[in-house]
């Protein structure tokens, strides 16, 4: 009984020194690795019995991301590798039935982490048996492979050789990687009971045994690197990196030749080896231009630098370093299609910033950072317009290669007219309004659209007039029309938005599917009674002046260059430049002056009816 009553306080005390030394927090984490390495294994035992789903590549990817939830969210427990080997394994075997050779490839770059990352672990030694495997059961051949210099090259024949079919049974990509696979739910009917949804390529490997006494070695040496690299056929080319920043905001564009599916995934700060949170943006079948930089300094209040790499033979990898931030949001736009990714910082952030003056941005231009409209609610936005309207962004729309849409008379572009429209309405608001006005090109030079609204965030604007001329196939059609940010409420509007974004109709219904995500309702209030000011002072002005004029309404589209901007914004189609009446109009320096009166006094009467001690 003594020997009991002694031994409870000890164990109390080990209890205790075991707690201090092991937080908490250790024990949830590996307790969640745990459950989601089991719940993995339930799921795919599940899957096994199911002949039917498993004719279904989307039933394996399932399998395989719940696997890698066990080492993208608790990568430092030793659940971690267990995860990352099955997730290799699945790849290995979906390859088999599939024929994808982008399986291989991330079946191969995940065993090839586990060495690196957990070389300590069981799994490591696993890895590297498998991999000699898959490197045709040669130990020794496998060194000197990795040794070389030209592993790389080595590496794309090696992978597209046949042989590797027959092995593996299953899992993922690399550490916080998702996986190379389209989501489609299509039936696989090959022999296997799998469909084959890619040709086998049959690149062979060349060897100093092959004996080709009648070809020269030349010949052979191009038919390789021919072969080598016509797995790489379809790949996108990542093409350029761009950035804007201010204190508050950052936008980062990522471009390529080609629509690529992405997967972005967020990793927080990690003490243990010292590193920033970052943000991993994977861009699936492509490959990193040569004039790409591998490193692009941002460093400002919210950001690092961002980092570009080919991740693994078909997928590159952009690494953003974080700072600190609030919240960002990450979409793509098309023709060309381009990666965007805005971040915003704290609260906290912007009233310490508040005053300072920034050099870095997308062209090195300085500017002044406030308080921002961003993320607050109608009330206090109406509350804080109180300080005044102090910046205007004018935005001429089109420019240098892009002319915009052709005139009724030859030789007449809608990128010209526009420009003199928004000199003058600049002009125009300095002198009546008393504010800073900007314009985000002076000069015929062409702009993105992601750009245009990135020049309006940095530069803390408090309105965005982006302004253009409207055109049509009918060419009797005429009239007035102001547009803001939201799904498209007919045909007509889904035309004009495709038509400004340089896009086709199906593009702007696939944008919809994502503009909830991207607008806030206080923003879009905001934008609408701004339109609805500027479009009935347009009408009503306009009327006094001219006979015909039209009045088309306040309209509402998904516009590339309004996404994403941080105040209320909207963009007017002045007339019809296909008109014949209305573009001999639009050419008349009269004309031009009466619709920049017309929305002045409309851009007056909405700081008005939210300020009325402002003017």
């Amino acid at each position: 009984m003594s020997k009991i009553k002694l031994f409870i306080p000890t164990l109390l005390l080990i209890v205790m020194f075991t707690g201090y030394l092991f937080p908490k927090t250790c024990f949830c984490f590996s307790a969640s690795a745990r459950q989601n390495y089991m719940a993995a294994d339930k799921y795919w035992l599940k899957l096994r019995k199911d002949p039917v789903k498993l004719k279904y590549r989307d039933s394996w990817l399932q399998c395989i991301k719940k696997y890698q939830m066990v080492f993208t969210k608790t990568p430092e427990s030793k659940w971690a590798p267990a995860g990352m080997y099955r997730s290799a394994q699945l790849y290995l075997k979906l390859y088999k039935l599939s024929l994808r050779y982008n399986d291989k490839i991330a079946g191969v770059d995940l065993l090839e982490r586990i060495q690196k990352r957990y070389h300590a672990s069981l799994y490591s030694r696993r890895a590297g048996q498998l991999l000699r495997i898959i490197f045709h059961n040669s130990r020794k051949k496998y060194v000197k492979i990795k040794k070389s210099k030209k592993y790389a090259s080595i590496k794309k024949i090696i992978l597209t050789n046949k042989k590797f079919g027959r092995y593996g049974i299953s899992t993922k990509p690399r550490q916080h990687e998702s996986p190379l696979l389209s989501k489609k739910t299509v039936p696989i009917n090959n022999k296997n009971g799998i469909r084959n949804t890619g040709k086998r390529n049959q690149t062979k490997i060349l060897t100093s045994k092959i004996k080709h006494p009648a070809v020269p070695k030349t010949k052979l040496k191009t038919e390789a690197v021919a072969k080598s690299n016509s797995i790489f056929s379809n790949d996108a080319l990542v093409t350029g990196l761009r950035f804007w920043s201010n204190p508050e905001y950052t936008r980062v564009v990522i471009n390529a030749n080609k629509e690529r599916h992405f997967t972005e995934y967020l990793l927080k700060r990690d003490p243990a080896i010292g590193k920033p949170p970052r943000l991993f943006i994977d861009i699936d079948h492509t490959r990193l231009g040569k004039n790409v930089p591998k490193f692009t300094t941002i460093n400002d209040d919210l950001l690092i630098q961002a980092r570009a790499a080919q991740h693994t033979l078909h997928s590159v990898r952009v690494v953003v370093d974080i700072k600190s931030f609030d919240n960002y949001k990450i979409f793509s736009l098309k023709d060309p299609f381009r990666l965007v990714i805005d971040v915003w910082a704290k609260a906290a952030a912007n009233s310490k910033s508040k005053n300072r003056v920034y050099k870095k941005s997308a062209k090195g231009s300085q500017h002044i950072s406030r308080l921002s409209t961003d993320n607050l609610l109608s009330s206090k936005i109406t509350k804080q317009l109180a300080l005044g309207v102090r910046t205007i962004i004018i935005d001429p729309g089109h420019g240098g290669k892009d002319p915009g849409a052709p005139g009724y008379f030859k030789g007449v572009n809608e990128k010209d007219i526009t420009l003199e429209i928004a000199k003058k309405l600049a002009r125009k608001m300095r002198d009546r309004l008393k504010c800073r006005v900007l314009l985000t090109r002076s000069t015929d030079r062409y702009l993105t659209l992601e750009g245009r609204t990135a020049i309006a965030n940095t530069k803390n604007a408090d309105l965005f007039i982006s302004i253009h001329c409207n055109a049509s196939r009918n060419r009797k059609l005429v009239g007035i029309e102001t547009y803001y940010l939201n799904l498209a409420t007919d045909n007509q509007a889904i035309e004009v938005a495709a038509r400004e974004n340089a896009t086709s109709r199906k593009n702007i219904s696939d944008l919809e599917s994502i503009l909830n995500d991207l607008m806030k309702n206080e923003k879009i209030n905001e934008s609408s009674r701004l339109a609805a000011d500027v479009q009935k002072s347009l009408c009503h002005d306009m009327r006094k002046k001219y006979s015909g004029i039209v009045n088309l309404g306040v309209k509402q589209a998904p516009f590339y260059v309004l996404i994403g901007a941080r105040m209320p914004s909207i963009l007017i189609e002045t007339s019809f430049l296909s008109n014949k009446k209305e573009c001999k109009r639009l050419l008349s320096p009269k004309y031009q002056n009466a619709l920049c009166d017309s929305i002045v006094d409309g851009v007056e009467h909405y700081i008005m009816s939210t300020n009325p001690k402002r003017l």
